[in-house]
C-alpha cells in the first residue's frame, strides 16, 4: 500500500541562524513525527558560526501490515518478516522519496544547494534515508543513517546514482537493539562503504539515541558543513 503523501511534507523548521547556508533533513522513525528528534539540535554542539536550518518532517499516518494494519505514521509499509529481515511496500518507499526530493527541491528553490544537504533518519528514517540519498541524482552533502537497515535491497541496487558513490556516511547502531538487530546495521554498512567515506558507531543501548551518540553525529556534521564551503 502506497503512503498519501503530500508533495511537500509538513514539517518541523530549525535555523541555528538567519540566511541558512546547509540543510539537514532528519527522517523520524515508525510510529513517531518530526517531534521526535527537534529537541536535539542544542545537543549536536555545532559551531557557532554555522548557519543549519534542521527539518524534521511528519510521515503521514498509514497502515502497517505486519503490525496488524494498525495505523500509525509511517514512510512505508512493512508487510512481514522474514528472519531478521523486513520485507517493505517498494511502492511505498518510492513514494516518500518524491516525497523527500520534493522537500530538496524547496530547499535549491530558497537558495540551499543540493550538495549542502544531508539527509538523516533514525530506525525505518534512516531507510529513507539510505535509500533516497543513495539513489539521488545529485551530490549531498551526506548521509546519516542511525539504528537502521536497507529497506529494499534490489530497488537501491537497480537505481543507485553515480552522483552519490563516494557520499560521506554517518552509520551507528545499538548493539543490543530488539527491534532493528545490529546485524542488520551491520549488513547496510557492508554494502554503503563500498567506496565511499563511512564513519561507523556502536553503542551499548537498545533501539534509541544515546548522548555519546549525539556528540559523535555533532563531530561528523561540523565536519561536513565544513568540507565544501
Amino acid at each position: 500500500m502506497s503512503s498519501p503523501i503530500a508533495s511537500v511534507l509538513p514539517h518541523i523548521e530549525i535555523e541555528t541562524s538567519p540566511t541558512p547556508q546547509w540543510t539537514v533533513i532528519w527522517l523520524h522513525g515508525l510510529g513517531a513525527d518530526g517531534n521526535d528528534f527537534a529537541s536535539i539540535v542544542p545537543e549536536l554542539g555545532l559551531k557557532k558560526d554555522l548557519a543549519v536550518r534542521f527539518l524534521f518532517p511528519h510521515a503521514p499516518s498509514i497502515p502497517i501490515t505486519c503490525n496488524n494494519g494498525f495505523v500509525m505514521p509511517g514512510w512505508y509499509d512493512i508487510l512481514y518478516f522474514d528472519n531478521i529481515n523486513r520485507h517493505a511496500d517498494e511502492a511505498g518507499i518510492l513514494e516518500s522519496r518524491e516525497a523527500l526530493r520534493a522537500l530538496i527541491t524547496r530547499e535549491n528553490q530558497r537558495g540551499i544547494a543540493t550538495s549542502h544537504i544531508i539527509l538523516a533518519g533514525f530506525s525505518q528514517g534512516g531507510a529513507m534515508a539510505y535509500t533516497a540519498g543513495l539513489t539521488h541524482p545529485e551530490k549531498l552533502a551526506g548521509i546519516m543513517a542511525l539504528s537502521t537497515y536497507l529497506p529494499a535491497p534490489k530497488l537501491i541496487e537497480s537505481e543507485l546514482n553515480a552522483a552519490n558513490s563516494q557520499t560521506a556516511v554517518f552509520a551507528a547502531h545499538g548493539v543490543q537493539d530488539p527491534v532493528v538487530p545490529y546485524a542488520l546495521g551491520e549488513q547496510a554498512l557492508k554494502y554503503v562503504a563500498q567506496g565511499r567515506p563511512t564513519e561507523w558507531h556502536s553503542y551499548n543501548m537498545q533501539h534509541s539515541v544515546c548522548l555519546e551518540e549525539l556528540q559523535a553525529i555533532g563531530k561528523w556534521l561540523n565536519s561536513r558543513f565544513t568540507a565544501d564551503k
